[in-house]
C-alpha cells in the first residue's frame, strides 16, 4: 500500500530506498493557504538533501508527491516535502541569504517514464560507489567515498566524500567523468553526515536518529553532558560517528530550565545536629543529597530544593534548624563517590552555561555544507 501522503501509487519502493527518513510534519497540509503568492516547494531528494524550487506554473500540488524540477544540467526527481507557509518558513531560517539563492523551477508531477529513468538512475549507484572505491585508491588519496546520488535523469552524479585535509581530486574526477559518462560533483560531508547515510544500531537499540529522521546536524559541545550530570566517558557519550551524541541535546533545555531554581552556589549548611555538606544533586528531581561533616556524626539525607533555600536564610539569621527529612537514604549512600563531582560542576555551572551558549551561537554562524567543486 501506497501512504497516505504519496499521491504516485507503485513507488512505495523508490520512496522507501531513496526517501527514507522521516520529514518535517505539515500541520497545515489539509488547510488551503489562500496567501501562498511565493508559491516555494521543499522537495527532499536522497538522505538529508533538501533544496527549495519555485512552482510558477502553478502545478497543482501537495505534501508527498514525486516531482520533476530543474536540474542543470536536465531534470531531478524528488519529493515534495513542504508547500505553502511551511516552506516559506523553513526558507527564512534556513537560507541566510535569499537574494543569492537560485531558485529552479517545479516542471511536473512525475510521470511514469520519469519514473522508468529514476528507477535505472537509482540502480547505477550502488556499482558506481564499487568502482569509485577502486579508483579513488588507485590514486591513493585520502579520502573515503561514503555514498553515490544520481540526478533523475542519469546526467549527474554527486559524490559524498570524507578527509580529515584537503583533497586534489582533479585527476579523480576526470578519471570518473571517463569511467561513468556523466557530469561530476564532489561534495564534501562530515562524519555525522556519513553516519546518517550508512545507518546502524544505537546505544538505546533504536536505529540511529541520524538516519531515520534526524535532517539538521547541530554542533554539539561536551558541555551538553556536563550540565545533565553525566559522566565524562568518550565512550558512552560517543555515537557511531565517534563525535558526541545527537541526543545528548534533546534534554538539555529541560535541564537547564531546572537548574534555575537551584542555588547559584551549593554551601554547608548547619542544622541542629551539625554541620552538612552537599554531596549529589539530581537536577530534574529537584533534591539535593547531605551528609554530616564533623566526625562522630553519621547519615545521609536529600532534601529539596525549596527547603535548602530556606535553610540558608534561616543560617543566615543565625538559627539552626532540625533536619527536616524522612530518614537515611540508600541512593544518597551508594551515589557518594560520584556526588563529589556533581556539585563541583553545579558550582560552575553559571559560567560554564553562558560559555556553552556563547560557542553554540558562534558554531551555528559559521557553518558550512562542505567543499563542492563540480567538473
Amino acid at each position: 500500500m501506497a501512504c497516505n501522503g504519496c499521491s504516485t501509487a507503485g513507488t512505495d519502493n523508490i520512496l522507501d530506498n531513496r526517501f527514507g527518513k522521516l520529514s518535517t510534519h505539515d500541520w497545515l497540509n489539509e488547510i488551503p493557504d489562500p496567501n501562498d503568492e511565493k508559491g516555494l516547494v521543499e522537495v527532499q531528494f536522497k538522505n538529508t538533501r533538501k533544496l527549495f524550487f519555485i512552482n510558477a506554473d502553478k502545478v497543482e500540488l501537495k505534501r508527498g508527491d514525486l516531482v520533476v524540477v530543474e536540474a542543470s544540467p536536465g531534470h531531478d526527481v524528488g519529493r515534495v516535502n513542504l508547500l505553502g507557509k511551511l516552506a516559506e518558513m523553513q526558507f527564512t531560517r534556513k537560507v541566510k541569504s535569499p537574494e543569492k539563492y537560485e531558485l529552479r523551477k517545479v516542471y511536473r508531477v512525475a510521470r511514469d517514464n520519469d519514473l522508468d529513468k529514476f528507477e535505472e538512475a537509482r540502480k547505477r549507484e550502488y556499482p558506481t560507489l564499487l568502482s569509485s572505491h577502486r579508483i579513488a585508491s588507485q590514486l591513493n588519496l585520502e579520502m573515503k567515498i561514503s555514498d553515490v546520488e544520481f540526478q533523475g535523469d542519469g546526467r549527474k552524479a554527486i559524490f559524498y566524500y570524507t578527509a580529515d585535509g584537503r583533497v586534489d581530486f582533479r585527476q579523480l574526477i576526470k578519471d570518473f567523468a571517463g569511467e561513468f559518462r556523466v557530469r561530476i560533483e564532489m561534495k564534501q560531508i562530515g562524519a555525522r553526515q556519513e553516519a546518517g547515510m550508512i545507518g546502524g544500531i544505537g546505544s538505546c537499540g533504536r536505529e540511529l536518529c541520524c538516519s531515520s529522521w534526524r535532517t539538521d546536524f547541530d554542533s554539539i559541545s561536551i558541555e551538553a553532558a556536563r550540565i545533565q550530570e553525566l559522566p565524562a566517558s568518550a565512550q558512552k557519550l560517543a555515537g557511531q560517528c565517534g563525535k558526541l551524541k545527537c541526543c545528548l541535546m534533546y534534554e538539555l533545555e529541560n535541564y537547564l530550565e531546572a537548574k534555575e531554581d537551584f542555588p547559584k552556589q551549593l554551601i554547608e549548611l548547619d542544622l541542629a545536629k551539625g554541620r552538612v555538606v552537599p554531596i549529589k544533586i539530581d537536577v530534574l528531581k529537584k533534591v539535593i543529597w547531605y551528609t554530616y561533616a564533623e566526625k562522630g556524626v553519621t547519615g545521609t539525607f536529600l532534601l529539596s530544593v525549596d527547603r535548602v533555600k530556606e535553610v540558608i536564610n534561616l543560617n543566615k539569621r543565625g538559627e539552626k534548624p532540625e533536619q527536616d527529612t524522612n530518614g537515611e537514604s540508600k541512593e544518597a549512600v551508594n551515589e557518594f563517590v560520584s556526588g563529589t563531582a556533581s556539585i563541583r560542576k553545579h558550582n560552575s555551572g553559571n559560567s560554564r552555561r553562558k560559555k556553552y551558549n556563547k560557542n553554540r551561537g558562534k558554531s551555528n554562524n559559521h557553518k558550512s555544507d562542505g567543499n563542492k567543486k563540480q567538473s
